[in-house]
């Protein structure tokens, strides 16, 4: 005979024995499947704990493929019956025209960490909503009465997409730029007060007094930030170690310790007029002067994305920086100004005739070799030919930087906040792209070794080569014979620019050159939708607290909802199993009991009493 016994959690107690074999068997069979019903459960608990903690323990890591995922679903049509996306509109009243901008996004998840999740909105046809009108909005300035109508075309094209019940709650943002900002105080207000008066009463949009506005350069940098961040995921929290993340002394709170999250990006942009540069400064600041730090407070913006004022998760210092005539094409202006005036002086002095005719051109390093250019300024021309040395060229253009011998400065001079150059990343954009890819094919991650190779070889090619290498199809398709006459002086004010005016070093390697973002063009007013409707997750989050008597509950993720759910699910099944186990134990006491009686009549003896319970 075999007996197996065991105490806990109730006292089991079966035997083998070779005699009696089927009933034995019928009981062992019955422990055997309590004791599975109850590995089951087990098990089950822990398969649960152990998938859901994977599952939404990598949720950050997940995210990460949501925005790589994002240039798919974000080409897809906008479902307009779907009664939880919101919409938001912004108009960009630039110098040369008008652009409007319809964005959508979801209801917010409730978690106040988290940014609303906003995309551009598509129509029927995956196209972006957008629209553009000409002139710009400063030409209305000597007749402020007819902004309205001008620009009522565009916000009839966004109330023709926006379903009509989510008119009244969705904001409307009017912002003008450059073209506003060089008119008189009195014509802006002329302009912004037609719009405030006329536009609410033939739409029915969110627009107050605040959302119609001429911002500054500053602001319009800051949203440009904000737009390439957001696209890029970079606001997102994460545990992933992976990521690249940055010590950050968030504004107003220097008494506290320091913060770590995500590293942001920096973005150069070089235009045709100006160039633009833009990054976070994670760390306090100091100054070499008092000047300086009144200059600082001008360049240095501070603000919370976040929907709680006093939540940190979200606070940044961005510096951001624009520079005027700093443009490849305003460079280019500069100086071949420059160049006119020098020469000019320089025949008059020492009676020569350089440039006056074809035979004796100025010989212009920054051309690319034996291409001729002409500049004709006052009545007179001036005859070029290149001599293609791009170093020549470098050193020419470097007084043009208007650099100044104090520290932590830029372009002209200007104050800029020293940049981590071993944990920092920046995507060059416009000019920058255009000069590392339309000729030189070489676009994407920035190798200055490389592209100052690439920039020699193409100035030193002759025209004549160049133009066959373009009429056979080998540049980009939106290449022309401008960008190849100029393609020598711009990749020398790039790299100058980049290296000599905002310091970069050399050996420099985390700069981008893009023309897009996941395939898409960011534009600065994403950032701007975003900054402006930060608040707007109070009102779910409000909302969703509101319902039920235990909104308290609500607060605690899907997650330990499961943890509850399972644990509760075990105490009632050993609840269970217990009691009918110990129906069990009662139920063989009393077939004892009834045997010994059985017993006792059989041989003819008064039963014995049993003592029962106390």
């Amino acid at each position: 005979r075999i007996s197996i016994s065991c105490l806990l959690p109730a006292s089991w107690h079966f035997s083998i024995s070779p005699v009696g074999c089927p009933r034995i068997l019928n009981t062992t069979l019955r422990q055997i499947v309590v004791i599975g019903i109850l590995a089951a459960a087990v098990s089950l608990l822990y398969y649960s704990l152990v998938v859901v903690r994977n599952k939404y323990g990598r949720a950050y890591r997940d995210k990460r493929f949501h925005r790589y995922l994002a240039r798919v679903t974000d080409t897809e049509a906008t479902d307009t019956n779907n009664p939880n996306l919101n919409y938001g509109i912004v108009v960009d009243c630039g110098s040369s025209g008008s652009r409007i901008f319809v964005y959508c996004w979801p209801r917010h998840n409730g978690n106040p960490h988290d940014l609303l999740d906003i995309k551009q909105m598509r129509d029927k046809n995956r196209k972006p909503v957008v629209m553009k009108i000409k002139p710009g909005i400063s030409e209305f300035a000597s007749s402020p009465e007819k902004v309205s109508d001008y620009i009522s075309p565009l916000l009839s094209f966004a109330a023709e997409h926006v379903p009509r019940a989510k008119h009244k709650e969705t904001p409307l943002y009017i912002l003008c730029t450059a073209g506003m900002r060089i008119l008189p105080e009195s014509q802006q207000k002329a302009i912004l007060e037609d719009l405030l008066t006329d536009i609410p009463v033939h739409f029915d949009f969110l627009f107050s007094d605040s959302h119609a506005e001429v911002i500054s350069g500053k602001q319009e940098g800051v949203y440009a930030w904000i737009g390439i961040n957001f696209v890029l995921g970079r606001f997102e929290h994460t545990d992933d170690e992976d990521e690249a993340i940055v010590e950050v002394h968030v504004p107003g709170s220097e008494n506290k310790e320091a913060i770590f999250r995500k590293r942001t990006v920096g973005i150069l942009d070089m235009g045709g007029v100006s160039t633009q540069i833009a990054y976070e400064v994670p760390k306090t600041v100091s100054f070499a002067s008092s000047q300086q730090e009144e200059v600082a407070k001008n360049l240095l913006a501070e603000f919370n994305l976040g929907c709680d004022a006093h939540q940190t998760d979200h606070v940044y210092r961005v510096y951001v920086a624009t520079f005027l005539g700093f443009g490849g094409n305003a460079a280019r202006q500069r100086y071949e100004d420059s160049l006119f005036a020098s020469t000019v002086l320089k025949n008059r002095l020492l009676g020569q005739q350089t440039g006056v005719t074809s035979d004796s051109p100025y010989l212009d390093p920054c051309l690319p070799l034996d291409a001729q250019d002409e500049i004709q300024q006052n009545g007179q021309i001036m005859y070029l030919r290149g001599t293609g040395d791009f170093n020549l060229c470098r050193e020419i253009i470097q007084p043009f930087m208007n650099k100044t011998n104090e520290t932590q400065t830029s372009l002209n001079g200007v104050y800029q906040p020293a940049v981590h150059f071993q944990n920092s990343e920046f995507y060059g954009f416009s000019e920058f792209y255009y000069c590392t890819e339309d000729v030189l094919r070489m676009g994407g991650d920035y190798n200055a070794a490389k592209f100052t190779k690439a920039a020699k070889d193409y100035c030193a090619t002759k025209w004549s080569v160049l133009r066959e290498r373009f009429d056979r199809g080998l540049y980009a398709s939106h290449a022309d014979l401008h960008r190849l006459k100029y393609q020598c002086f711009k990749s020398a004010w790039m790299y100058e620019v980049f290296h000599s005016g905002f310091s970069f070093p050399v050996s420099y390697s985390n700069l981008k050159t893009a023309l897009q973002v996941y395939d898409k063009e960011v534009q600065w007013t994403l950032g701007a939708i975003l900054y402006r409707t930060r608040f707007l997750p109070l009102r779910d989050i409000q909302q969703e607290n509101f319902r039920g008597s235990h909104s308290h509950w609500r607060s605690f993720s899907f997650v330990y909802n499961h943890y509850l759910f399972f644990v509760c699910f075990l105490i009632v099944l050993l609840s269970i199993l217990l009691y009918l186990l110990r129906l069990r134990r009662i139920h063989r006491r009393m077939l004892r009991n009834s045997s010994s009686t059985s017993l006792w009549i059989e041989e003819g003896l008064p039963p014995q009493k049993i003592a029962g319970p106390l």
